[in-house]
């Protein structure tokens, strides 16, 4: 595992490449951030942000998603994937959130688990963004990846043991942005299927580059 020092130069080289650690989802309220992010499962930033401004036009509130036939929304976030599901979510959670938590979307990871299509991943981000929680962790692939190649996990896939690994490790002000900042980094440079090792900045700290692709030091 990382020292203190050796955490602390990744959170501030990453912060350096990438000095805006946001969430690269498009909205406006708190709630089409909540569902954007759950439009993402399984499916591209990029692909929900062209879909969302139709159907938030469509949809123009909550009431009017809660009181949304199913199919319709299903036509217009047809192209994110697992449609059914993620359109059932979208008009059960609207309901949800106007009939429990008075047309806002709370502030508590316990609230945020009840919502229909809510897992940690999605309320840790919510929490963190709109709340602004010191200490959050956005478990997701990025993350996952990039955090067990650097050695600051044990490797584990598991969402909720990075999550609980991670917590221990960073500065819990530092965390979510942090997270952000790992999803930029791993489009643009530790790629899954193709990481450029020899342009990361990560290189001195990450565990896989000095395994794997350093020279051993010569006699």
């Amino acid at each position: 595992m990382k020292s203190t020092e050796e955490v602390r130069a990744i959170v501030e080289a990453l912060k350096e490449l990438y000095p805006d650690g946001i969430c690269s989802l498009d909205y406006e309220k708190d709630y089409e951030l909540l569902f954007s992010v759950r439009l993402a499962a399984q499916c591209t930033d990029e692909r929900v942000n062209k879909v969302t401004p139709a159907l938030f036009a469509r949809f123009p509130t909550l009431e009017a998603l809660a009181n949304a036939d199913i199919s319709e929304v299903e036509q217009y976030i047809h192209s994110t994937g697992f449609f059914r599901a993620k359109a059932r979510d979208i008009v059960l959670a609207s309901q949800m959130l106007l009939s429990e938590y008075g047309g806002k979307v709370p502030g508590t990871m316990e609230d945020l688990l009840k919502l229909p299509g809510v897992g940690r991943k999605t309320a840790n981000l919510m929490l963190g963004d709109v709340f602004h929680v010191p200490g959050v962790v956005v478990a997701d692939t990025h993350c996952i990846r990039i955090t067990g190649l650097l050695g600051l996990t044990d490797g584990s896939k598991d969402p909720t043991k990075v999550e609980m690994q991670l917590r221990k490790v960073l500065p819990p002000e530092e965390s979510n942005d942090f997270c952000h900042r790992l999803v930029f980094h791993g489009r643009a440079v530790c790629i899954a299927r193709r990481p450029q090792c020899g342009e990361c900045v990560l290189r001195p700290w990450c565990d896989y580059f000095s395994k794997n692709v350093a020279e051993p030091a010569k006699d």
